[in-house]
């Protein structure tokens, strides 16, 4: 069996899962998830991991529908796939397909040539986040703690 073994679980770190994230755009928290993410993988560039992620929102908005959005890039310089789960304090608009605005987003940056990783990530993720109870649960999560611990309960 040729499937990945790569997991949510692999690549979301509990310093990368936060409750009441600022932001009052799509950019301005794509801005403050890039810093977060370099502060924790301090070989990355805040810089470039939003160039990224702005450039892949660029090319259709990632904002799934039901107040979710799944930002996510591949990096030159990235050694290995980074998940981030944040509950933003209010919701904003991302150019969603619902049209609906957003407070819950799973920030994926993966290494440039993680294809295959990549693709079946995006697809846990989205699975993960179709399950409204689930979704229902991480609004409602006390701290940063219980949100990440939700994401594997479930």
């Amino acid at each position: 069996m040729n499937h990945s073994s790569i997991t949510i679980e692999s690549i979301l770190a509990p310093g990368l899962t936060l409750t009441g994230f600022p932001g009052t755009s799509k950019k301005k928290v794509i801005e403050h998830i890039s810093q977060t993410i370099a502060r924790e993988h301090p070989k990355l560039d805040a810089d470039h991991v939003f160039e990224s992620l702005i450039a892949r929102e660029k090319l259709g908005s990632t904002g799934v529908g039901q107040g979710i959005a799944i930002p996510h890039a591949r990096l030159n310089n990235c050694s290995h796939v980074i998940g981030s789960l944040v509950r933003l304090k209010e919701t904003i608009d991302f150019d969603a397909i619902d049209g609906k605005p957003v407070d819950l987003l799973f920030v994926l940056v993966v290494p440039k040539e993680a294809t295959s990783e990549h693709l079946e990530l995006l697809s846990q993720i989205a699975e993960k986040f179709n399950n409204s109870k689930l979704c229902d649960a991480l609004r409602q999560a006390e701290n940063d703690e219980n949100l990440y611990n939700l994401m594997f309960d479930s």
